[in-house]
């Protein structure tokens, strides 16, 4: 005896209607059933149950037999049902194909009518900042390889003390040896503690006196600009993807790196 109840739910998350549900468990009830039997146990209109079972038979679960006097209904085996979802599958990532190339086509269109992309914005509520940190991290590193490898910016010295596991995490197991940062930052106790990591050499903090003091992070990392709020709460993050925007920041940002002392 199979569970009803968990069946329905199953059915439901699948996609099927209540009509489609209760057609579909009394053709599995009964092995083989006329639609007019159907029609009775259900008490579903039998001109509905018709358009039902169509419907059900185009989806792969159930069938029609035809070789008897009146054409009844039957589930299908558990196997096929397996191969429906397997080619589902196949048709998502086929339409996940196409869809790429539509947006490449897209893409290119644009850049050749307008000369330029149109900047992509986040905003990442205080709830999601540390899974969007981990998340992005790589995505992060590698644009920054295809530049100079480097994140430059200026900290609110907040951001240390909220992620710092976050600081750990990403220089001892996510960024490689040829990536760096250069940050501008207020003095800060935590700061000169970070200075006796393993990765401080390449994680370098100037202090710079040029300013009393940051309230906010902001990261210039390959193709990418992230500004970070955590000197209050609720902490937030605003992520813009745009060539352009990304490299006239790293070079403000190097241009003042250049002249602030150690």
């Amino acid at each position: 005896m199979y569970n009803k109840t968990m069946i329905e739910e199953t059915l439901k998350n699948l996609g099927l209607n209540e009509k489609e549900t209760r057609v579909y468990l009394t053709v599995l009830e009964y092995k083989k059933i006329t639609p007019s039997d159907v029609a009775r146990i259900t008490e579903i209109n039998r001109t509905t149950v018709y358009s039902v079972a169509k419907e059900l038979i185009k989806m792969g679960m159930i069938v029609e037999d035809r070789g008897g006097i009146s054409r009844r209904l039957m589930a299908v085996p558990c196997e096929d049902i397996r191969d429906v979802t397997k080619q589902d599958e196949l048709q998502l990532k086929e339409k996940n194909e196409l869809l790429e190339q539509l947006l490449g086509e897209i893409q290119t269109h644009t850049k050749r009518d307008a000369g330029y992309s149109i900047p992509k914005i986040t905003f990442i509520p205080g709830s999601e900042v540390k899974k969007h940190l981990r998340k992005k991290a790589y995505l992060w590193t590698a644009s920054a390889l295809e530049r100079d490898g480097t994140w430059w910016g200026y900290q609110d010295e907040t951001f240390t003390e909220h992620y710092n596991k976050w600081i750990d995490w990403y220089w001892s197991e996510v960024a490689p040896q040829e990536c760096g940062l250069k940050l501008l930052s207020n003095e800060s106790n935590i700061e000169k503690e970070m200075k006796k990591k393993k990765y401080s050499d390449r994680r370098q903090i100037k202090f710079w006196k040029g300013t009393k003091k940051f309230t906010a992070t902001t990261w210039a990392v390959g193709d990418y600009v992230m500004m970070i709020t955590t000197n209050e709460k609720p902490h937030y993050l605003i992520q813009i993807h745009d060539t352009n925007l990304a490299h006239n920041m790293r070079e403000l940002f190097k241009g003042i790196w250049e002249t602030v002392t150690k």
